[in-house]
């Protein structure tokens, strides 16, 4: 009977072994999937992050250009100077009509 005993003990150990190892292979592929998306999410932030300063670098130089445009217009511009000495408030029309169409 002791004998019988052991081996029950042994072979219900052998299996405890087993279901953890089982286990903790599951764990692992689970923590390694959890890490690639999360790598893969990183370098699509990373590639958006990329784009958005490219289109802000774009943008602040077509601002920077259409501030100098608007600088060279109104030293120019006989209309803009007569709405801003002689009226409040310079009416859309007549800006609009000063303006390339």
């Amino acid at each position: 009977a002791n004998v019988f005993q052991s081996h029950e003990e042994d072979d219900r150990k052998v299996r405890r072994r087993e279901k953890n190892r089982v286990a903790a292979q599951r764990s692992r592929k689970k923590q390694t999937q959890k890490a690639d998306k999360l790598h893969e999410e990183y370098e699509s932030l990373e590639q958006e992050n990329t784009s958005l300063k490219r289109e802000i670098g774009k943008l602040t130089d077509e601002m920077k250009h259409l501030s100098e445009v608007l600088k060279d217009h109104e030293k120019i511009c006989p209309l803009l100077h007569c709405t801003m000495n002689f009226v409040t408030i310079p009416r859309p029309d007549a800006l609009a009509s000063c303006l390339p169409r």
